[in-house]
């Protein structure tokens, strides 16, 4: 159980280092990498075209990481909002 505590830690670390609201769009599919200016919600779909390659999807959008690695956690916590954020675009 302290495992998954620990986890979770870590993932509201990375997002709270580095994912921040849009201040024009304040909903949670609208959240961006701190400092980039880079959507999550226009991250993720080139994370996964990448295989999930953390390294290959920061050096895309000049990232860290680290940047991408809280993009995924943040993704992972608000997944149907930002999968519905991902489908609009996509019309």
């Amino acid at each position: 159980m302290a495992v998954d505590i620990k986890l979770s830690t870590r993932e509201d670390q990375l997002i709270a280092r580095h994912i921040e609201p849009d201040a024009h769009k304040p909903e949670r599919a609208e959240a961006r990498v701190v400092g980039s200016g880079v959507h999550v919600w226009a991250l993720i779909p080139h994370l996964q075209a990448e295989n999930g390659d953390l390294e290959a999807a920061a050096a895309h959008y000049d990232l860290t990481t680290e940047q991408v690695e809280a993009a995924a956690a943040y993704y992972h916590r608000h997944q149907s909002a930002i999968d519905a954020r991902i489908e609009a675009n996509a019309l």
